[in-house]
């Protein structure tokens, strides 16, 4: 298979389908919209599971896990968490399958093996957790109850694309009681602030931290916190949501505990989570025509060696050199490869680290031992130079920072350039159609307006940002008053 990509002004979508696949992150099961990740892509997930792992534990959670499958009546009995998923749930109604006597070597559904009741696959967990938390709960002491699982949910969307939207993901999902509506309120603001952090010191994606409107909110919450980032072509991703669920499920579920007046109140909740969409972020955010970008905190492969030689008495003497330099940056945790493969020429490895977005790329050679020297390339700017030996440790540890940094300010500034403010509905659809990027207008707080504007436009309703500050002004679209403006994008 060709290694060229498609460019990203030729054709986006099809550059980041083929990015994924090509840098041999992802590709298409044999499941209809499901995905299988590649070690790659998975060795990428796993340092991002890692970093908020032990986030999470530093603000007091704990991991457990819970069932995949919710039986249907547990799943209704939060009326608005049921309406929001359930076009998109999967619905178990068998256990057993036998042989078709009417095809031989097929198999059907036993039609003696209907369940009692049918199971949900879980498209998120709060229907089971919240079942499970009525026998956890009894008394004030036994809160905040703090609680995190890793998992995979399947939400049965009809239009797929790795990473961004597939019928099934990984993702963290965080379920947490409290004994106060503001301790809840802290826990969902603390956890979307966790989440914001993480995307811009290990992504090097700049967010806008916000509240979602009424409409855009999780089914069942009574707020939604968010992070909003903007990826190269100008739409807008929703990286990750913190949950005010009120005291919503504690209700559906009779989750109850004795406070410390001795009386029967009902927990306040909150839920966040964020999935393997982030991957499709990190790809969107920082890759190039030439394939990933990857900011060094979250690179399986920070540095990369590739010995030039002829003899394998050239390749001894290069690994003996190799082999000091690697031990010298493993002590200061970098992570590196030696791709002393036999199989494939030096080409074929820069082009196969470029393609898979390692940060530095170092080459060494003959004339580089008799130099006490090496070539160092840099993904991100596609820069080379040459280092000295006894100076590449200092240097490549420096150039980790340098990398990181120049990733996030790069990704910051064009978000900055698409904020677009508007006055009026005609400058609103201009920017939408033409610049892209995030549109800055105010908006008169009603669902009619919203929906109208998404109708015409596309464009949705990304945050209404926490830092945005009191203005008066109108409607773009309606003309009523506002008090403040919002930010809206095309979105994925």
């Amino acid at each position: 298979m060709s290694k060229k990509l498609t460019s990203r002004a030729e054709d986006y979508s099809k550059w980041y389908n083929e990015l994924v696949v090509k840098a041999d992150m992802a590709e298409n099961s044999a499941v209809r919209g499901c995905m299988v990740i590649k070690p790659y892509g998975y060795a990428i997930w796993e340092k991002m599971q890692a970093e908020l792992d032990r986030m999470f534990k530093e603000t007091g959670h704990q991991n457990a896990y819970f069932p995949l499958f919710v039986p249907k009546s547990l799943f209704e009995a939060e009326e608005k968490n049921a309406e929001g998923f359930a076009k998109e749930c999967a619905v178990v109604t068998h256990y057993r399958l036998q042989n078709d006597p009417d095809n031989p070597g097929k198999l059907r559904v036993d039609p003696e093996a209907k369940l009692e009741e049918e199971l949900v696959v879980r498209p998120t967990s709060e229907a089971i957790i919240w079942n499970t938390y009525k026998g956890w709960i009894q008394s004030y002491r036994d809160l905040p109850l703090l609680i995190n699982q890793w998992a995979n949910v399947v939400r049965w969307e009809m239009r797929t694309r790795l990473f961004l939207r597939t019928a099934e993901f990984l993702w963290q999902e965080g379920h947490t009681a409290h004994e106060t509506k503001a301790e809840a309120l802290l826990e969902a603001q603390t956890m979307n602030n966790v989440y914001a952090t993480f995307a811009e010191n290990f992504m090097a994606i700049p967010v806008i931290q916000g509240v979602k409107s009424e409409s855009e909110r999780f089914a069942g919450a009574d707020e939604t916190y968010c992070i909003e980032a903007l990826m190269q072509d100008g739409k807008a991703l929703q990286a990750g949501t913190s949950h005010f669920l009120g005291q919503n499920f504690a209700k559906a579920f009779d989750v109850k505990f004795t406070n410390k007046e001795g009386k029967q109140d009902y927990v306040w909740a909150t839920s966040w989570g964020v999935s393997t969409r982030l991957m499709g972020a990190l790809i969107m955010t920082h890759s190039d025509d030439l394939g990933l970008v990857l900011p060094p905190n979250l690179a399986p492969n920070q540095v990369v060696i590739v010995p030039i030689y002829k003899t394998d008495e050239q390749l001894e003497e290069i690994t003996t050199v190799v082999n000091g330099i690697m031990k010298d940056l493993r002590v200061r945790d970098i992570t590196v490869k030696f791709d002393n493969r036999t199989t494939h020429r030096p080409g074929a490895k820069f082009a196969q680290h470029e393609l898979q977005g390692v940060p530095l790329r170092i080459a060494i050679g003959p004339k580089d031992l008799a130099n006490g020297t090496v070539e160092l390339a840099r993904r991100d700017t596609l820069t080379k130079e040459v280092v000295a030996l006894d100076t590449l440790t200092d240097k490549v540890e420096g150039l980790m920072t340098e990398i990181q940094d120049a990733l996030f300010d790069k990704a910051l500034d064009y978000r900055n350039n698409h904020i677009t403010e508007v006055d009026t509905f005609d400058e609103f659809k201009a920017v939408i159609e033409g610049k892209g990027g995030f549109v800055s207008a105010h908006w008169d707080g009603t669902i009619e307006t919203e929906d109208k504007i998404k109708e015409l436009t596309k464009a949705t309703i990304r945050c209404i940002p926490l830092d945005a500050k009191e203005e008066n002004g109108t409607c773009v679209f309606s003309g009523s008053p506002s008090n403040r403006r919002v930010l809206f994008a095309k979105a994925y």
